[in-house]
């Protein structure tokens, strides 16, 4: 399809099956210096015996087709018909061989999807769509077969040479070539098939399968890096051992190579024994990567791991079903790092990043279920709900069900589908019949867009002990669906005595009581709950654990949140409270700003932070995400229209105070925490440093604070205290941090992730001015508008990261992002369509705000030639 064509929708209710069975294909690539030669066989065979003489359907873009031929007869122009990006082959007997070559040129490929050029070596990115790139093909996941190919090029430039499955053969050519040929014993579709061809160093590990299979792990990386290539190797280690244990998954190949490249669209891919990673999921020591990133590459890894079954052996019938691989494997992956790391910690960390990212799309224009009915790029389809709102899905079958009873369903869907393309209903179904219990009606799940809101009410009759909670539950309509229906939603609760022990509670109509948290089900849109004996005055503990991903609405108190902040033993709920607290505090002052009132720190909020800093008893790590106040963005989701500069004065004003009142105690946890121990990344000491480093930023708000972040950003041995330090220079416009920013840049310059860390410390500065800063950025040396990293590290982080200084009241910062999208469109659509989803809330903005944003929007889309991608995100916005 041409750029500036009008892409039609694609909806689920049209799928039908692939007509064909491809037996076995074998690709052949010839690396030149100006282009590659890909030749392609395929062995095809009807599904449709006996209906005479069939037509085929191919995919394929940007190729220049050399010659095609089936069962070695070459075909004229007159026996194929090509349409945009489909070909159409009439009259095939039932069973034949198609032959074709293409030539592709890598070097040209910007859009990172296919076969293209990463510095110096050659990789792909065939998810979704991108094998249609390399040659024609029915580029569609129901699509299984065995690959073998074999890849040719120059020794020298070229000396590794890898693609899925096991290398069986290799030798030398002419000319100073050589080549490989690799074979996939296992059916993949596609989008998994990958090659990389460049001159890498690699490190080598060796695991030991459960059932006695050697297995050669390698991680490949460009030769500077070598050194940094440790904690993954581990990490996958960990996550190879960790299935085998919890799931009982083992893997099924000889070898697993792991690539890294600084030039991709996404975080990592999870080709068939052959992964290719963005460096930033790779590459790490702790001079040059924070403990966030360390656990980032834990869980990057283990999820594309965690693939080989959820989502490879077992893959989806086509890209609706997209949630079936990304939901569940995010789950695992979850699963995996809390166990790795802090349980309480991962799981806050989750819905932190659920509610910033996930709520926000549910309410936006692009909002979609799960399992979406209809797209125009499938692209756009990536998205928080697919992936995290799915995860969280996926978590409620395991809390309805239990450990057990998901392990159940998990066996009998693999044995089930072990080797086929099948649907989320698939899935559903294997869980039920495991436990052999009705989930229909959780399915709803999967087809309902929007996050389902919680109001809870209740009351005590205190003569009779009984305690009632009733519970509602309402989805906002949405713009793809005006009628909602109740869903299945597991609520989890407790309730807290005075003195803060919790209540052992008993439903009426059970014999006895039944442990001290509840999951109630809310099936309907109303329900009421009674429990009995409870005898004094109680607090209720809410959605424990986070038992769905739901908003609660209930009308707390001060004193009640308090009591919950200081008592509660669910580290969820107790987390929560702190949130919950920090937010009514917060948008009070942001309406007394509003009012022309004088903003003032609520006593209760202070008394809950001095008691957070005085329990000595508590993980660091818990205490430290307990006291980083809720983010703007969210902030911004709480209120009908969107007050940006309140928000950001009115967060920085408790901020301050907070500061002010409790620098003693924040300094003495500083100073017993900084002891100056060398750096190790145990779990203990991330929670160490987590907790140091909040401390340090509050502490730069008080006096001498600056001193501090200096005194730590020159002293340190490791990222993660690093950029604490010069974090806390340049948000509060410290002296010192224009020195400090030179300094870093002069010792990270010729490192592009570290530099990215830079780019990024700058774009979220707030303040009005921060754009002119970020159009000068664009001009250093180290940034490229054609690196999605550094795309993301310096416009992403400053439109989707920095409300203040993105959302300028004279709209300079709009028709600046606004070039970006315009100029990314042309080099990488799928980057360009992130990037204008920045203007995807404008509606929520005041009145001067929303007419500015519009009419960037409206500006992208009269541009000729838009792609697909972005024009999707741009007219659902405009919508």
């Amino acid at each position: 399809m041409k750029k500036g064509v009008s892409a039609k929708a694609i909806y689920r209710k049209d799928y039908t099956a692939f007509p064909w069975k491809i037996e076995r294909v074998e690709l052949r690539f010839s690396i030149g210096d100006s282009f590659t030669r890909v030749c392609t066989s395929m062995q095809l065979k009807s599904k449709t015996r006996g209906s005479g003489n069939q037509h085929l359907e191919l995919d394929g873009k940007d190729l220049d087709l050399r010659s095609i031929s089936i069962d070695g007869t070459k075909l004229g122009e007159s026996s194929y018909e090509i349409s945009g990006e489909r070909m159409r082959i009439s009259d095939l007997p039932e069973r034949c061989v198609l032959d074709t070559e293409v030539h592709i040129k890598p070097a040209e490929n910007t859009a990172l999807e296919g076969l293209y050029k990463a510095g110096d070596f050659l990789l792909t990115q065939c998810e979704a769509e991108g094998f249609r790139k390399i040659t024609w093909f029915p580029d569609r996941p129901d699509v299984m077969t065995c690959y073998s190919v074999q890849i040719e090029a120059d020794a020298a430039i070229y000396p590794v040479l890898l693609s899925n499955g096991n290398a069986v053969d290799s030798g030398t050519s002419e000319g100073g070539r050589h080549w490989v040929r690799w074979e996939d014993p296992y059916p993949k579709p596609s989008y998994l098939f990958a090659l990389v061809a460049g001159d890498l160093a690699h490190i080598e590990d060796h695991f030991l399968t459960r059932s006695g299979r050697d297995v050669t792990l390698k991680v490949y990386v460009e030769n500077e890096n070598i050194d940094r290539c440790d904690h993954a190797m581990e990490s996958l280690i960990n996550a190879m051992k960790w299935d085998e244990d919890r799931f009982g998954l083992e893997y099924d190949l000889d070898i697993y190579n792991i690539v890294a490249t600084n030039d991709f669209n996404m975080g990592a891919m999870e080709n068939k024994s052959l992964n290719i990673f963005n460096s930033k999921y790779v590459l790490a020591s702790p001079d040059t990567a924070t403990d966030a990133d360390y656990q980032g590459i834990e869980g990057v890894i283990g999820h594309e791991y965690f693939h080989n079954w959820t989502g490879n052996r077992v893959t989806c019938q086509d890209w609706f079903q997209l949630t079936l691989k990304e939901g569940l494997t995010v789950f695992r992956d979850e699963e995996f790092s809390a166990d790795m790391q802090s349980r309480a910690v991962k799981r806050i960390q989750d819905v932190r990043d659920l509610r910033d990212r996930q709520f926000p799309e549910d309410a936006g224009p692009m909002a979609h279920p799960i399992q979406p009915d209809r797209y125009i790029k499938i692209n756009n389809f990536y998205t928080a709900t697919v992936y995290q709102k799915g995860a969280a899905i996926i978590r409620m079958y395991h809390t309805l069900l239990g450990e057990q009873g998901f392990q159940k369903g998990m066996r009998l869907y693999f044995e089930r589908h072990d080797g086929q393309a099948v649907s989320c209903d698939d899935f559903l179904a294997a869980m039920a019949d495991a436990n052999s219990t009705d989930l229909d009606r959780f399915g709803r799940w999967y087809s309902q867009s929007g996050t389902p809101e919680v109001t809870v009410e209740t009351r005590h009759d205190e003569s009779s002990g009984n305690f009632h909670v009733v519970l509602s539950q309402s989805t906002p309509p949405s713009h793809d669906q005006a009628e909602k229906v109740p869903l299945v939603i597991p609520f989890a609760m407790g309730l807290l005595n005075p003195d803060g022990s919790e209540v052992q509670l008993q439903l009426e109509g059970e014999p006895e009581a039944g442990g001290t948290t509840r999951l109630l089900l809310l099936e309907k849109e109303s329900q009421c709950f009674s429990f009995i004996n409870v005898q004094q005055t109680v607090v209720p503990s809410l959605l424990r654990d986070f038992s769905a991903p739901v908003k609660v609405h209930y009308p707390w108190t001060v004193q009640e949140l308090s009591h919950l902040i200081a008592h509660d033993p669910d580290t969820f709920a107790r987390w929560e409270a702190t949130q919950t607290l920090a937010q009514m505090c917060i948008l009070e002052q942001v309406q007394s700003r509003a009012d022309g009132k004088e903003m003032l720190l609520e006593p209760g909020l202070l008394a809950a932070f001095s008691g957070l800093l005085a329990d000595r008893a508590v993980d660091p790590a818990l205490l430290a995400e307990a006291m980083i106040l809720p983010a703007e963005d969210y902030l911004a989701e709480q209120m009908v229209v969107i007050d940006v500069d309140g928000i950001h004065a009115a967060r920085q004003f408790i901020r301050t105070e907070l500061a002010r009142a409790l620098s003693v105690p924040f300094r003495q946890r500083f100073s017993q925490l900084n002891d100056g121990a060398r750096y190790n990344k145990s779990p203990q000491a991330i929670a160490e440093r987590s907790l140091k480093n909040v401390c340090l930023s509050y502490l730069v708000k008080a006096t001498d604070g600056d001193h501090l972040a200096h005194a730590q950003f020159v002293g340190s041995d490791n990222m993660t205290d690093t950029l604490a330090g010069l974090r806390g220079l340049v948000l509060e416009g410290s002296t010192g941090a224009a020195d400090a920013l030179k300094t870093f840049e002069k010792k990270w310059k010729d490192d592009a992730l570290v530099m990215d860390k830079w780019f990024a410390m700058q774009a979220i500065m707030p303040a009005h001015d921060t754009v002119q800063q970020v159009r000068k950025l664009m001009k250093h040396p180290a940034f490229s508008i054609r690196n999605p990293n550094k795309v993301r590290s310096l416009i992403g982080v400053f439109s989707m990261l920095n409300p203040t200084g993105f959302h300028t009241p004279d709209g300079s910062a709009y028709r600046f992002h606004a070039d970006q999208v315009i100029a990314l469109d042309a080099i990488n659509p799928q980057m360009a369509a992130r990037m204008a989803s920045a203007f995807n809330r404008w509606a929520r903005y005041d009145g001067e705000r929303k007419a500015l944003m519009k009419q960037q929007l409206k500006r992208i889309a009269a541009v000729p030639g838009l792609s697909s991608d972005t024009s999707e995100i741009v007219s659902s916005a405009l919508k």
